[in-house]
Order: C-alpha cells, then sequence, then structure tokens
C-alpha cells in the first residue's frame, strides 16, 4: 500500500525532479551526472506471479553522460523485508531498461539509516556475487537549516532538512523559516513540498504546526498583495506589504480591525516582528491579541 509520503515524494519529483538531485549531490557527496531530462516511469515491479512488489518513485534521467535509473525509497523503520527486496529491485530494473538503477534511501530516524546505510551481500562468505550499497539521506548527514536565508538560498535542501529533522524541541526553528521560503518558489511547488512535509513528520506536534504555518502560505498565494510583492522578486516584501497581508488576514477570517490595530500594524517597520503578528493573525481571536505575547 503506497502512503502519503510516498505520494508527496513522487509528485516532487514528477514537478521538477532537478531540484532533489541537486540536493542529493550535496548531502551524499555522490557525482550524480548534471541531468538534462526526466521520465516518470512505472513503478509496479510485479511479475506474473502474484507477488506485488513496487518502488516509491522510479526516474529514468538523461544526463549528457547516459541515462540511469533513480530509485527512490521511503523508510520509516528497520524493515529486513523491505531491505531484502532491495536487490530484486535492482535486479529487475536493469534488466527490464537495460540501464543503470541506483538506490537512494530517505529516512527520518539516525538508527533506520545506519541501518539501511549497510551493504547487502548475496553469495558465499568472502565471495559476494551480488553486493547492494543504499545511499541514505537521514539525520546524520543532511544540515539543519533553522534560518530564512538560508532556506531561501536552497529550497530543497531546506526541505531535506525538515523532512529528517522537522520534530521534538527544534521543530519550530526549522519549519518556520522553511514555510516563509516557501513563498519564494511558485504555489504549485510549494503545496507540494509542503504535503510532502507534512507526510513525513511523525511528531503530532511538529505537524499541527506545520499544518498552521501551511494556512498562511496558503492564504499568501490566493493573496493578490502578497502575489504583487511576490512577482517583483522580493518575497520578504516591503514593510508595508507584510503590514497590509497582516490586516487582510484577518478581515479574511472576519476579525474585526479597529483604527488603532491598523495604524499599529501599518506604522511598523520592524519585518521580524511584522512577521510574528501575521502568523498570530491566523488564530487570534480579536485583533488586539496580535500585541499579546503567547496568542496565537
Amino acid at each position: 500500500m503506497v502512503g502519503s509520503s510516498h505520494e508527496a515524494l513522487h509528485r516532487v519529483f514528477q514537478k521538477d525532479p532537478a531540484l532533489l538531485t541537486q540536493a542529493f549531490q550535496k548531502v551524499l557527496r555522490v557525482p550524480f551526472p548534471e541531468p538534462r531530462d526526466f521520465a516518470v516511469l512505472y513503478a509496479d515491479l510485479t511479475e506474473i506471479e502474484p507477488v506485488e512488489r513496487r518502488v516509491d518513485t522510479l526516474m529514468r534521467v538523461e544526463t549528457d553522460d547516459g541515462a540511469y535509473l533513480l530509485v527512490v525509497e521511503s523508510q520509516g523503520k528497520k524493515d529486513e523485508k523491505k531491505r531484502g527486496s532491495w536487490p530484486y529491485y535492482l535486479a529487475y530494473l536493469y534488466e527490464k531498461y537495460h540501464c543503470e538503477p541506483v538506490l537512494v534511501v530517505i529516512t527520518q530516524n539516525s538508527a533506520t539509516a545506519r541501518w539501511a546505510a549497510q551493504p547487502i551481500r548475496r553469495g558465499l562468505p568472502g565471495w559476494d556475487s551480488l553486493t547492494v550499497r543504499p545511499l541514505v539521506i537521514g539525520p546524520d548527514n543532511v544540515p539543519v537549516i533553522a534560518s530564512e536565508r538560508e532556506a531561501e538560498r536552497d529550497v530543497p535542501l531546506a526541505v531535506l532538512s525538515a523532512m529528517t529533522h522537522g520534530r521534538g524541541a527544534k521543530a519550530a526553528a526549522i519549519l518556520e523559516p522553511l514555510a516563509l521560503a516557501l513563498r519564494t518558489v511558485d504555489g504549485e511547488s510549494a503545496a507540494v513540498f509542503g504535503q510532502l512535509i507534512e507526510s513525513c513528520l511523525g511528531d503530532p506536534l511538529a505537524k499541527d504546526l506545520w499544518r498552521d504555518l501551511m494556512s498562511e502560505i496558503r492564504y499568501f498565494f490566493n493573496n493578490p498583495v502578497a502575489e504583487k510583492v511576490r512577482e517583483e522578486g522580493r518575497v520578504e516584501g516591503r514593510a508595508e506589504d507584510r503590514s497590509e497581508i497582516t490586516l487582510e488576514i484577518l478581515e479574511w477570517r472576519g476579525i474585526p480591525v479597529t483604527g488603532a490595530v491598523r495604524e499599529r500594524v501599518l506604522a511598523c517597520t520592524d519585518l521580524e516582528q511584522l512577521k510574528v503578528w501575521s502568523q498570530r493573525a491566523i488564530h487570534v481571536a480579536r485583533a488586539e491579541d496580535l500585541f499579546t505575547e503567547g496568542c496565537g
């Protein structure tokens, strides 16, 4: 059964496969050839026998040096049965497509990452007839990206950071900058990345936080003022633009905005403060609660 994290991962590669392969190069330090073209392949590896075998994502990558198959698996925990399937996947894919397969495993758990990275050897002791060496992306080799500037500089890498580190006490420090950085990409890509991250977050508190942040992102892309700011190439926007977004969120939610509140928000030129107020605007019961620490 294909889960939501698998479907979201597949959508990311369908939208713009080069984005994540470039992030793979940085994290894995493996010289993936520069892609020229991608083709999404049918991920079902079932043969005539009634045994279902399915990889999460399968892409044919065309490069100047030839083509290869990119096989991506999302692994939540240790599963020896699944690990035993990987040699079959790669041998079958090579036979079917006559193209070299590369297996990449993505996990949020360090122990699972170490388990998945162990070579899979088939054959006699001291003489391996077949060796599979999975490439693994996990919390031990993905950097923690916890600033908006870093996230904007490399959104796909920041997505991997959220997928592998976005839990526990440091979840907010990772997820909030990424949510703001998603405004630098188009709305469809932001939605796909957002779905992928939500499906990978096992921590309920982190997932609730991410859903709240994404509600602001969805509003941002549907807001004409924010769209104007984005088209101008400055997603953070000028202070007055962020002020207008904060006020319009309140009005969109049906929260009355007094003249005093409007004047204070429009007079503010501190982008960091305005960012806090715009996030609070999603939750507060009264416009005046924007200025109350702990509200929202």
